[in-house]
């Protein structure tokens, strides 16, 4: 569907069309069925926008698991974004790509059309900048907090995602040790909703 409209408005459009919560799928280790059985599970606790993240799969069963995704999310009326190059995303009629900041920083410009989703991982200012310079539609700024996978690593904090949520001209989502409980702060600190994986895989978050 076109979403087509006026560049100073295209912000306030995508904010109100996003949802609170953004779902990264872990790596699918139990096996493909596992996978999409836990999908389905965070798909029937209402999460509606999913990034299909498998950076351990080789390129044909990322492909195959992509696929089967996409279906599954259908049933739901549920957008899913590739985290891939993204011409797979367009090439498997994905809603959209979403970029790690190393292939965020290479592009000069938004890599898919309009109608298309574009997000991006972004981890300082420079980063977001540049995501919002080359026209992505949202980004998620991370990490805010520690998270058990990072123990000890240096954190933005909430002050530090006020400061950037204060600079973006694009919707922000939280990521790093969120969960659903933390959706009112992440709202207060200028933050589109939260983004996460445990906390939101399987049917973990509650949604109102």
């Amino acid at each position: 569907m076109e979403r087509a409209c006026p560049a100073a408005n295209c912000p306030i459009v995508t904010t109100v069309r996003l949802p609170r919560l953004y779902l990264i799928t872990p790596e699918p280790r139990g096996g493909t069925d596992d996978f999409l059985h836990a999908l389905e599970q965070s798909l029937e606790s209402g999460i509606r926008l999913v990034q299909l993240r498998a950076k351990t799969l080789a390129d044909d069963d990322y492909k195959r698991l992509a696929e089967q995704s996409l279906c599954l999310c259908r049933r739901y009326q549920a957008l899913v974004i590739l985290n891939a190059p993204p011409h797979l995303a367009q090439a498997l009629g994905a809603d959209g790509v979403h970029l790690d900041s190393a292939r965020l920083m290479t592009l000069d410009e938004r890599p898919l059309r309009r109608d298309l989703w574009v997000a991006a991982s972004c981890h300082n200012a420079t980063e977001l900048s540049h995501a919002c310079r080359i026209g992505v539609d949202f980004v998620v700024v991370s990490p805010v907090l520690e998270t058990a996978s990072h123990p000890g690593a240096q954190t933005l904090g909430w002050t530090g995602l006020r400061a950037l949520t204060g600079l973006s001209s694009v919707p922000v989502y939280a990521l790093g040790g969120m969960t659903p409980g933390h959706l009112p702060q992440a709202l207060a600190h200028g933050a589109q909703g939260i983004a996460g994986i445990g906390a939101l895989w399987g049917g973990m978050a509650a949604i109102n």
